[in-house]
């Protein structure tokens, strides 16, 4: 998985209509295998986008849990000690 597409299911607060397009961006980005398409393919690309963007937020809408929201600082600090430990290695 991308590593800057990040989970968005049962957050507190929950996930915002732009951290899912930026969601979207990523995942979209990562199969067409560039950060920015040529004049060509934009708007295939800017589709692709607001449709997956779209599929997105209904999925999350449609999803239920019993487990309790998880706390997004918690979450990032947990990002922050992943981070840490690959850099350590990578060293």
């Amino acid at each position: 998985m991308c590593r800057n597409i990040k989970p968005l299911h049962n957050l507190a607060p929950p996930a915002t209509p732009d951290e899912v397009a930026d969601a979207s961006l990523q995942y979209v980005r990562k199969l067409a295998g560039t950060r920015k398409p040529s004049r060509a393919n934009q708007e295939a690309f800017d589709r692709a986008v607001e449709e997956i963007t779209e599929a997105t937020q209904r999925l999350l809408d449609s999803l239920t849990t019993a487990a309790p929201p998880r706390d997004r600082e918690a979450e990032a600090e947990k990002a922050r000690a992943r981070y840490q430990a690959r850099v350590a290695a990578a060293s």
